[in-house]
Formats: C-alpha cells, sequence, structure tokens
C-alpha cells in the first residue's frame, strides 16, 4: 500500500493520472458546486478560465478521511467532496480570521 506521509509523497499522488482524472469526475458528480455551500442554502460554482489569465481556483476537491490516514481511500469516489476554498480551508483548520485591532484610548492617563 502507498504512502502519503510526506510533502513529497503527496505533490506526487496530486500530480498523478489517476488523481487528475478522479478529481475531474467528483466536480462533475458534484455539479461543479461546494457541497458545503450547497447544504447551507447558497451556491458556489467554479470560476471560468478566460484567455491569457490565470484561472482562478475557486473549487477544491477534499478527501474526508485524510489520505495520511487511510491511504486505501486516496481513490475511492465515496471519499471526496466538492468543497469551495474558504470551507475547505475551515475543514483543514487554516483559517485566517481578521484580528480586528482594539480601540484603545488615544491617550492612557489617568483622569481625576
Amino acid at each position: 500500500m502507498k504512502e502519503y506521509k510526506t510533502r513529497e509523497q503527496k505533490k506526487k499522488f496530486y500530480r498523478s493520472k489517476e488523481w487528475v482524472d478522479l478529481r475531474l469526475l467528483a466536480l462533475k458528480r458534484d455539479n461543479y458546486e461546494c457541497q458545503h455551500c450547497k447544504r447551507e442554502g447558497g451556491v458556489t460554482i467554479d470560476s471560468i478560465k478566460t484567455p491569457g489569465h490565470r484561472k482562478e481556483v475557486v473549487l477544491n476537491v477534499d478527501h474526508k478521511y485524510p489520505i495520511e490516514f487511510y491511504p486505501e481511500l486516496a481513490l475511492e469516489m465515496d471519499n471526496l467532496e466538492t468543497l469551495c476554498v474558504k470551507h475547505h480551508n475551515i475543514k483543514e483548520g487554516r483559517t485566517f480570521d481578521k484580528i480586528r485591532p482594539s480601540k484603545k484610548k488615544k491617550w492612557d492617563d489617568e483622569r481625576w
């Protein structure tokens, strides 16, 4: 059984023909829509490639059970779900919430 523990192993997997083909099938199955947004009543669809520009990444195909822990499920369609970048990052714990600076008084002098 293959392992997907290192960065190089994962890169090799995600560049493989098997993954690229399965990813496209998962996107098609999910109608090119974020399934999390859909469950919440919203819609997030894939971006459209415009000539001369790089296509904006809007959707990812996510492994429900991560390949580093469940390598046997890496190429199982039932383990895949289309998610928008926002929901994929939330699921993976990669959120970067904007930290609001606290409203600090201009002067810290004590008033009598």
